[in-house]
């Protein structure tokens, strides 16, 4: 039975014994860090200048003579504490005095011995008042008042964080095609957030943040509040990111890949201009015309499904030339694919617009290979949300929440890169950032402290350490 024991401010748990002894924990060891694997974090860092790049976004007015925390020391922080899965700033109290994670921030004195306040001493980095005030205090260079003395360039941080991912994709080599791949998402609100509105397909309150992602690769994220389009703010992004793509791999095809959200005449029409010449395959959604057009493929695929007598369904595919009937295409017949599906439950049918000729690529290939491909950017928006709290956006303030959801999304990179560097060619190359923090970063480990270096001896039980080699050598090699 789990009995705990409270003794001199000492908390000491007995639990089920062996044979011939008692088992007994506490909290008594001293000098252990349970993020040993992080400095995998701080390795990359380094080497890509990531933060670095997104602290030039940021003005520093404070004082430097009664500075003990620089701008890019709090970044790393609140950023690598992400990354090693502490969410919330109430985690750094004591987070904050763990001299292996002040190693890995690069801090001179990871003991915190040489703190000015005596109160302060053994705690090295930022307290969460601190880094708070870093987060509260971003007005987009507004003038700096006396509780806000670190402003940032919102473009600016957008910016760069394309730029560092683009350079990530530029690392892996010239790809075949280059896919950007557009969505929005839910961002709940639990309180009175700013900007936080009801929306009634999602039934609750809350953001709409959109994403853009190139080749599995976080290329803008964005807090929105509600939109009465989801496309809202589609082109102006597409106008800064597509003339560098075409700079960066020139001749290399650009697919603009999304529901039917993104379904819009404004942004085909972007996607054919002459000046802009990038291909779209956005979902189409279904109407009474769709579906009379492919009447008879619906009826051979509920044949098919039938026949079968299994719990497969019927799929015809075909394709047809198409316009609105209400002119909001202006006339223009564009190439749609339709997926003629029968289900147990009935019929499922699917369409998506493409300008892709076509002779380029067959209509299934289109839908079920490239179309239905796009799965795999919802999971990565997931991933962002569920593994790197990129919903945790409780601020009042809407700026706040939108520099919590970059934060987010620099350690996405962060983690993005040493899976696409370091793990490559390894069991791991797909693993998801939360299998990643758990395999390499969360490493129990002794630290010592001397006047010459820092020693972390690392757990001899880690059940992984010609992986966590391997990834080492990975890095060094790529990033050298």
């Amino acid at each position: 039975m789990l009995q705990s024991v409270s003794n001199n401010n000492q908390m000491s748990f007995e639990y089920p014994g062996l044979k011939n002894r008692k088992i007994v924990a506490d909290f008594s060891g001293g000098t252990i860090t349970s993020d040993a694997g992080g400095m995998l974090l701080r390795e990359v860092d380094e080497r890509l200048k990531i933060v670095k790049k997104i602290s030039e976004a940021f003005t520093d007015s404070r004082d430097q003579g009664f500075v003990e925390h620089s701008l890019k020391s709090m970044l790393k922080q609140i950023i690598y504490g992400l990354c090693l899965g502490y969410e919330d700033l109430n985690d750094h109290y004591n987070l904050r005095k763990d001299p292996a994670f002040a190693a890995m921030l690069g801090h001179d004195d990871p003991a915190g011995s040489s703190r000015k306040k005596k109160s302060d001493i053994g705690a090295a980095l930022a307290s969460p008042h601190t880094l708070g005030r870093l987060e509260l205090g971003n007005r987009e260079l507004e003038k700096p008042s006396r509780y806000q003395k670190i402003t940032c360039d919102f473009d600016k941080i957008e910016r760069t964080i394309t730029d560092i991912s683009l350079d990530l994709l530029e690392r892996e080599g010239v790809p075949n095609r280059l896919i950007i791949d557009v969505d929005s998402t839910d961002d709940i609100v639990h309180g009175k957030q700013e900007g936080g509105k009801f929306h009634a397909y999602y039934d609750n309150t809350c953001y709409t943040p959109l994403y853009f992602f190139i080749n599995d690769h976080l290329i803008v994220s964005e807090l929105r509040t509600i939109k009465p389009e989801p496309a809202c703010g589609v082109i102006a992004h597409l106008e800064r990111i597509v003339p560098i793509l075409k700079k960066k791999f020139p001749g290399t095809e650009i697919l603009l890949r999304g529901d039917s959200g993104f379904c819009r005449r404004e942004i085909m029409e972007w996607c054919e201009a002459e000046k802009n010449r990038i291909y779209y395959l956005l979902g189409l959604a279904k109407n009474n015309i769709l579906n009379g057009i492919i009447s008879r493929e619906m009826a051979a695929a509920k044949g098919l499904h039938a026949y079968e007598e299994s719990e497969e369904p019927g799929r015809v595919f075909t394709e047809f030339y198409y316009t609105t009937k209400s002119g909001s295409w202006d006339d223009i017949r564009r190439r749609v694919i339709a997926k003629a599906e029968y289900l147990d439950k009935g019929p499922n049918p699917r369409f998506v617009v493409t300008n892709y000729p076509d002779t380029k690529y067959e209509a299934k290939e289109l839908y079920e290979i490239t179309y239905c491909g796009r799965g795999e950017m919802e999971n990565r928006i997931k991933e962002q949300q569920l593994c790197l709290f990129a919903d945790r956006t409780s601020s009042h303030f809407m700026k706040a929440n939108n520099l919590r959801l970059w934060f987010s999304s620099i350690g996405y990179v962060l983690m993005d890169a040493i899976r696409t560097l370091g793990l490559k060619g390894t069991e791991m190359s797909q693993s998801l950032c939360s299998t990643i923090r758990l395999k390499l970063f969360k490493i129990g480990a002794i630290v010592r402290v001397s006047v010459r270096r820092v020693h972390l001896a690392m757990s001899s039980a880690y059940p992984y350490p010609t992986l966590y080699n391997k990834v080492q050598q990975n890095l060094l090699a790529v990033l050298t």
